[in-house]
């Protein structure tokens, strides 16, 4: 490992368990690479993902935001769409936009689209489906509530899931941020893994913890104090 890593490590106490707000800024401070690190929130869940009825996929609104902003893409007609563009969408559009995408031309980060637009969408889903942009009720992007929806992306609103070993990798901000910043939105994306959980997930729920920085090493966190 780099000398940078090493320095890194040896100040995490091995085999010890931190508070969530010790291990943010134990990250924080261990973010010295020469580009604004992201901090990033790492959980391990106690479900079997094989099952449909244990599967982990919402969303949340970081209180202070990801430290970057959101480019957003609405499909909608009529007012749905003035809706769109008075809350601050980035691009809105029709069957005009939905022809632009199939033809390779995305300029967003994220797509929001109505359930009437939907069906028009379709073809455009070999498109945006290998990019991870194709709207989906469970994801929150289709939807008639457009404005709204518009401004909570734009605000730091950001989905997330369990991958296929059942972890969860949300970032919470940028290693610029204040320390307490990134501490209330880890604890935001906790709360809200707390409020998803499967009726038929048996056991320990939360089973590991851990922040990191993009280039830094991961600190363990106690996660009977996450609970309490």
């Amino acid at each position: 490992m780099g000398k940078r890593i090493e320095t890194a490590k040896k100040a995490i106490e091995a085999g010890k368990l931190y508070t969530l707000k010790e291990a943010v800024a134990l990250s924080k401070d261990n973010a010295k690479a020469k580009f604004d690190e992201t901090i990033e929130l790492h959980v391990r869940l106690g479900i079997d993902t094989k099952k449909s009825d244990q599967q982990v996929r919402t969303n949340v609104v970081l209180p202070h935001g990801t430290g970057k902003t959101k480019r957003v893409g609405v499909i909608a007609k009529g007012e749905k769409a003035q809706e769109a563009q008075k809350a601050g969408a980035d691009i809105v559009g029709g069957d005009d936009l939905v022809e632009e995408i199939v033809k390779g031309k995305m300029d967003f980060d994220v797509l929001v689209a109505t359930p009437d637009t939907m069906r028009d969408l379709a073809k455009a889903a070999k498109v945006l489906g290998p990019r991870g942009l194709m709207p989906s009720p469970k994801a929150g992007t289709v939807t008639f509530e457009v404005a709204q929806t518009v401004k909570e992306l734009k605000a730091g609103r950001i989905e997330f899931k369990a991958d296929t070993y059942g972890i969860v990798h949300v970032p919470v901000g940028k290693a610029s941020f204040d320390a307490d910043k990134l501490f209330e939105n880890a604890k935001a994306v906790l709360e809200t893994i707390n409020k998803v959980k499967p009726t038929t997930s048996k056991g320990v729920y939360v089973r590991t913890v851990s922040i990191s920085s993009t280039m830094g090493p991961g600190v363990h966190v106690d996660t009977n104090k996450v609970s309490a």
